[in-house]
């Protein structure tokens, strides 16, 4: 990955970290599920209203590094107005892209996903995919 396209991807993160998209508690969610990691301290809880099998809202709220925050930003964006059925695979897809090593499918996920694929980054940093996948992981928990 070039320097350039690299920063890129850390100034989308950076952003997503100090202006959170969709930060806050539902005051009446019809689903909520928690994500937390005891071995970095990240904690995520996020919320759904469903409206006849689609996301109407999601959002989440808790405390972590700026991966996990970020990533929790990125992912509420992406599935805001979505089917059920698509949300689930959109989050397999991106939870499987992370913990996979091989670096094939990062063009084409970067093009599917947009601004999620700066996520891509956090490969490098093994120790790191969980921060990057806890959101999702709690949001397939929410909406399942």
């Amino acid at each position: 990955m070039d320097t350039s396209l690299n920063e890129l991807y850390q100034e989308i993160i950076m952003d997503h970290n100090r202006y959170p998209r969709n930060k806050c508690r539902l005051p009446s969610p019809a689903k909520a599920a928690n994500g937390y990691s005891p071995s970095c301290g990240d904690d995520v809880t996020v919320f759904v209203e469903m409206k006849n099998g689609t996301i109407k809202r999601i959002t989440f709220d808790g405390e972590g590094c700026a991966i996990s925050q970020a990533s929790a930003s990125l992912m509420t964006c992406l599935l805001t107005g979505l089917d059920k059925s698509k949300a689930e695979k959109i989050i397999v897809d991106i939870c499987s892209f992370l913990g996979d090593s091989s670096t094939d499918e990062e063009d084409s996920v970067l093009e599917r996903y947009g601004e999620v694929g700066a996520l891509v980054g956090v490969k490098k940093f093994p120790m790191r995919i969980k921060c990057a996948t806890l959101p999702w992981h709690a949001a397939h928990d929410a909406i399942s």
